[in-house]
């Protein structure tokens, strides 16, 4: 037990020998109440490879409703101490979880400097005592010997909205040596079309061109060509993965297509399964004994980063493609599969020039982004959730949410769960796709539940109904009027515990309300020019609280952008219910002139 200022903190290590001594200690800060620092660090007489060390803690359940960390996803119910932990490191999640009350208001958020190595991590009630166990676990997989190591432990009691406490995380992360975040070109905070959903790996040229220009004509800005261009293979593995010719046999002019799908106006996106390399590709046999891994099966293998051959051939190949295609940016998939198996867990030494896999990916990530910007310096780079963490921020400009073909509820939460950490860095939802029967209101729900993120599209344009079209044209118009406010203005995502029923957007002299749960009230407390509702349920009608009386004009869309009403009015303070159509918008806008003599 080590004892500071203010917690106790156990330390538990399953070295019987004691070769490393631990301590914990307050760091000084400027910060203010309810915020304080611990460092961590051990120390040992010669280097050797760490087990397992275990830190905790424990706070008392007092006003707490919620739980949230970066993998909770659905379910953010409050923990029990023998929960499973979620695991986090350089490529999978980020170390940090929140408690918060039933108001969302930030009871303890826990982060850890160390976004690198792995760690598991835990905020788990202890039924006997009505306290939270707080559980950081380090040195879960093998890593090189060492004689000393620090890491720091930011803990966050102040009584502030949870969502203000987790984005001053990021920003805590983003500001330690060697965590700055990549810059963000503008065209990666513009729509983009993606052929995932709508081609697959049945990749045709002349049809996608044939989609990019439709794409075009709605507001998309950039192409992305998923997995299917590198080989004729359609089985959906990555069994034919790891060479990446210049010539690929599906699309042999790779830089006709881009100087095409260029003169269209688009940027143009390429995707590479990093990590993968499959027994039918030339590679799988030259990099033989060098793979730790491998993937859904044994014709899959992942490359061990360790080894600078390795690391120089993936950097060439991604370097070659941007110099000789002119491509603008890479969709670089599967990075979270750069996982040691058991057998593998202690392998050191034999040619690699680092033993810990997690700094060997930064390594290779790092210098994949310095040579590509050397030849591009607005180059994009798009990671899919969950390998979102801090240290991802620095290589990639833009996060997508992960696969969840359909679902539009599920484009929400995984977009307001990476909007929570990442700063500036580009948020994208999934690709949005649905089948043309389906109801426009519905196609509607697609854009507004994702609203907070930068739309990805990904259906065929031509074959879907018209009025469909109308939708998507309406939704992306809508969305690039309302950029900034969108996806810069602060973000207050309410009730994380029942998935953000209402998301909120301010700057001062707009508000934006998006209603995701029916029959909950969108809260109008703060004055503003212009008051913006958008409908992200199946009702005909939204609950507004106002904070003041409301003297204006008041225009109802449905989900097409159709105007169905405009009229003069006056709200008083409180509580009212306001018709529109599902799937539509509501603009008040706050008049200068009076109605009936009265401002």
């Amino acid at each position: 037990m080590v004892r500071t200022d203010r917690i106790d903190i156990e330390v538990r290590s399953g070295s019987e020998d004691r070769e490393f001594r631990f301590s914990v200690e307050p760091v000084a800060h400027g910060e203010g109440e309810g915020i304080a620092y611990y460092r961590f660090a051990m120390e040992g007489d010669e280097p050797r490879i760490p087990e397992a060390v275990r830190l905790s803690w424990m706070f008392p359940a007092v006003d707490i409703a919620g739980y949230w960390d970066p993998g909770a996803n659905r379910e953010r119910g409050i923990r029990i101490d023998f929960n499973e932990p979620f695991q986090a490191k350089a490529t999978s999640l980020a170390p940090v979880c929140s408690l918060y009350n039933a108001a969302g208001r930030n009871r303890l958020t826990v982060a850890l400097s160390d976004a690198m190595r792995p760690i598991r991590m835990r905020a788990g009630l202890h039924e006997e005592t009505a306290e939270f166990e707080l559980w950081l676990e380090l040195f879960t997989e093998a890593c090189p010997p060492m004689d000393r190591y620090e890491a720091t432990i930011r803990i966050d009691t102040r009584d502030i909205f949870y969502a203000d406490s987790l984005r001053e995380v990021g920003e805590w992360w983003a500001g330690l040596p060697g965590y700055e975040p990549a810059a963000v070109p503008e065209i990666a905070r513009l729509p983009m079309y993606s052929t995932w959903y709508s081609f697959h790996q049945q990749l045709d040229p002349a049809e996608i061109e044939k989609q990019c220009l439709l794409a075009k004509e709605l507001g998309c800005e950039a192409v992305i060509i998923d997995d299917g261009w590198q080989t004729l293979n359609n089985e959906r593995g990555y069994a034919y993965c790891g060479d990446w010719e210049v010539s690929p046999d599906r699309i042999p002019d790779m830089k006709g297509f881009v100087d095409r799908v260029h003169a269209l106006g688009m940027k143009f996106i390429l995707w590479y399964s990093v990590p993968f390399v499959g027994r039918h590709s030339k590679a799988w046999n030259r990099f033989a004994g060098k793979y730790i891994n491998t993937y859904d099966g044994p014709d899959t293998a992942v490359f061990d980063p360790r080894f600078p051959e390795v690391r120089e051939y993936l950097i060439g190949i991604y370097e070659r493609a941007l110099r000789e295609w002119d491509i603008d940016g890479f969709k670089l998939d599967f990075v979270d599969s750069f996982n040691l198996s058991e057998e593998m867990r202690y392998t050191l030494g034999e040619g690699r020039d680092y033993d810990s896999v997690p700094e060997a990916v930064d390594r290779l990530l790092s210098d994949v982004m310095e040579r590509l910007r050397a030849v591009k310096p607005d180059v994009m780079i798009e990671f899919r959730q969950k390998y979102i963490g801090p240290l991802m921020r620095k290589y990639g400009n833009m996060f997508r949410v992960a696969d969840c073909p359909n679902s539009y509820s599920q484009n929400r939460i995984g977009s307001i769960d990476i909007r929570l950490l990442s700063g500036n860095t580009a948020v994208h939802s999934d690709m949005m796709m649905w089948h043309p029967g389906d109801k426009p209101e519905n196609v509607a729900l697609q854009f507004i539940h994702a609203l907070f993120s930068v739309p990805q599209l990904s259906v065929l344009i031509d074959r879907i109904p018209e009025e469909h079209r109308r939708v998507v044209g309406f939704w992306l118009s809508f969305w690039r009027e309302y950029r900034e406010l969108l996806l810069d203005a602060p973000l207050h995502p309410s009730a994380p515990d029942f998935l953000y029923p209402v998301v909120y957007a301010r700057d001062g002299r707009r508000y934006l309300a998006a209603v995701y749960g029916q029959g909950v009230v969108a809260k109008a407390d703060e004055r503003s020019d212009d008051y913006l509702f958008v409908n992200g349920t199946a009702d005909d009608a939204i609950i507004v609280q106002l904070g003041e009386k409301l003297v204006g004009t008041m225009t109802v869309l449905d989900c097409g952008g159709s105007e169905i009403s405009r009229v003069n009015v006056r709200l008083d303070e409180g509580v009212h219910r306001l018709k529109m159509p599902p799937s539509g918008l509501l603009h008040m806008r706050r008049s200068d002139t009076s109605i009936d003599g009265e401002r």
